[in-house]
This record gives C-alpha cells, sequence and structure tokens, in this order.
C-alpha cells in the first residue's frame, strides 16, 4: 500500500521541480550556465595562467624562460599549490563575469535587433553587442581579476626571502582575497582597486567583440547538417579567440604592469605606467617591442583547451536547464553561443 503512495510523492515532487525550471527566466538559465562554463574551464587552465602573468611581470626572473621551464621552476617555489595560487579570486571573478557576459550579450542583441533594424542580423550586430557586454562584464568584475593578479604575482623563493628586509615595503605579501581589496583600497581607495582599467576595457571591447564576430561569422558558413557538431563549434570558437587575442594581446600586457607595479620597485625602475598608451610606450621604449608579447604563446596553448572547456560545459548546461536554441526563441529573449 505504502509503495504507490511513495511514487504518487516522487512523482508530484518532479512536476514540482520541473515547473520550477520551467519558470525561471532564460536570462537566469543563461547566467547560471555561462557561469558554471567560465569557473570549469578558468580552473582547467588555471597553471597556464600563472606563468602567463609571471611572464608578462617577472621579466626579471621568468623573462628568458620558456613555459616548461617556467612551469619547472614555479613548482619548485610554491609547490603544485602554487598553480593555482590566485584562481580563487580568478574563479570568484570568472562566474559573475562570464554569467554577465554571455547574459548581457544576448539582451544588449535584442535591444539592436529591435531598436535599430535596419543594421539587420549579420555579424556586425554580435560585434557591437559582444563589445558591450564585455565592458560591462569587465566594470562590474575588474576588483577580482585586480586581486587574482596581485596574488598570482607572488612567488616564494629564496631570493626574496633573504633579501625581506630589503623588499618588504616595496613587495607586500597579500594573505588572500580580502587581504588583496584591504590594502588596495587602504593605498589609494576605489580608484586603486580599478588602476588598469583602462587597457583592459581597451582590450576588451575590441576582443569580446571580435570574438562574437568572427564566431559567429564562421557559422553561417558550417553546412545545415552540421551546425550542432560541438567539435566545429569549438573549431569556430578557438579560431575566434585566437584571433581576438593576437590583436588585443599587448593591451593585456600594460593591463597586468599596471596592476602589480607598485609591487615590482626593485624590478622596474622606469617611469610608472599611468595610461595606455603611454604603457605601449613605456614597455617599447625600457623593456623592447617583444616584451608587449610576452607569453603570447602560452595564450595560444591555453586559450584552446579554454574555449573548448568552456563550450562543452556550457552546451550541457544549456541542456540541463533546457535552454531553448536561439532560433526558436521570441525576439525579446534570443540567445546565442559564447
Amino acid at each position: 500500500m505504502g509503495t504507490p503512495s511513495q511514487g504518487s510523492v516522487a512523482v508530484a515532487a518532479a512536476r514540482v521541480d520541473l515547473c520550477a525550471l520551467d519558470l525561471m527566466p532564460v536570462f537566469a538559465k543563461e547566467m547560471i550556465a555561462g557561469g558554471v562554463a567560465g569557473a570549469f574551464s578558468k580552473t582547467a587552465i588555471a597553471p597556464l595562467e600563472r606563468v602567463k602573468i609571471l611572464l608578462q611581470t617577472r621579466t626579471n626572473e621568468f623573462g628568458s624562460l620558456g613555459v616548461l621551464k617556467s612551469l619547472k621552476k614555479l613548482r619548485q617555489h610554491d609547490g603544485v599549490l602554487g598553480f593555482y595560487k590566485g584562481n580563487g579570486a580568478s574563479v570568484l571573478r570568472i562566474v559573475p563575469y562570464a554569467a554577465l557576459h554571455y547574459m548581457a550579450y544576448e539582451r544588449y542583441r535584442c535591444w539592436i535587433l529591435n531598436n535599430c533594424p535596419s543594421m539587420g542580423t549579420g555579424p556586425i550586430v554580435d560585434l557591437l553587442a559582444g563589445s558591450a557586454s564585455g565592458g560591462t562584464a569587465v566594470l562590474c568584475t575588474y576588483p577580482l581579476d585586480l586581486a587574482r593578479t596581485k596574488l598570482a604575482f607572488q612567488v616564494n623563493s629564496s631570493e626574496t626571502l633573504s633579501g625581506a628586509l630589503k623588499q618588504t615595503s616595496a613587495q607586500p605579501t597579500y594573505g588572500g582575497i580580502r587581504d588583496v581589496f584591504r590594502c588596495v583600497y587602504s593605498e589609494g581607495g576605489v580608484r586603486a582597486l580599478y588602476r588598469g582599467v583602462g587597457p583592459t576595457l581597451m582590450g576588451i571591447l575590441p576582443y569580446a567583440g571580435l570574438k562574437f564576430y568572427i564566431y559567429e561569422g564562421l557559422k553561417t558558413h558550417v553546412p545545415e547538417d552540421y551546425k550542432n557538431s560541438v567539435t566545429l563549434k569549438l573549431s569556430c570558437g578557438a579560431a575566434a579567440g585566437l584571433f581576438g587575442q593576437t590583436l588585443t594581446y599587448p593591451l593585456d600586457v600594460v593591463r597586468r604592469q599596471m596592476q602589480v607595479q607598485s609591487q615590482q620597485h626593485d624590478q622596474f625602475d622606469g617611469p610608472r605606467i599611468r595610461g595606455t598608451f603611454q604603457g605601449l610606450m613605456t614597455i617599447k621604449q625600457t623593456q623592447g617591442w617583444r616584451q608587449l608579447f610576452a607569453g603570447l604563446s602560452l595564450n595560444y596553448i591555453k586559450v584552446v583547451p579554454s574555449v573548448a572547456i568552456g563550450f562543452t560545459a556550457y552546451d550541457t548546461m544549456k541542456n540541463l536547464l533546457k535552454i531553448p536554441p536561439r532560433e526558436k526563441k521570441a525576439s525579446g529573449t534570443g540567445h546565442g553561443a559564447a
């Protein structure tokens, strides 16, 4: 007698869960899917991301080393966990960033289509919507990126320990994300938390726009029978990411050096970087133009798996959350791939 009753309860619970999922707004589902995808992809490439930051900023210690030697040196100084130093801040940043980026792209895209019909529905719309969504996400999450960079910049080494008295004031040691916020805020208030946001926006606006522009443009050339192929989606996304990264990478180097220059007075005696174009010229004159592309090859290595993992996780979450394809949505709730 108890079995039918238990079965009825289970069916009722399942219907309630299904109903709750159906009631969830599409934009909320998009934010959840984007956040989960961002967390998975960022954690997977965390070791490569930290080495890239060290190649960009600690030029005296890592500038002449390759990727493998840098990974080996990092493991000797900080251990295996050192590969993930700063990843907590990175994940805390990427989850809201990716969630906002995906969702804002859809909202901006719908707004453009509804208010500027003369622009059509081509890749130009994706370029504008992608740029606007990238800028929105950056402004909302930039302090977390600053914290991630400062934590990743720290390296425990015998040289640092032996020269502790000399470097105490030049290189503050941060105990975590909250400690970074406290120290940086005490240095210059809210403005200090956004140090380097200028080159970040100048880099993300074209990069995010180009990423969507190229990705959506390449998808239009995919035969209809292969539209749902994950492999082709990953290939299109990887190509878009690589192309966009190459064009905007020097701005990323300027941003990183602006973020950590208060920590590296002992390494860099040149003029302080105070702006994007001034930073590009300063790095070129004092460190050479090659420094503007330091770590770019590593960025190529990490972009492909990052895009692959991100797309796979995002597609999985879209299926789990029952997000309808863009083609089947009303114009006010359109959705696109990342």
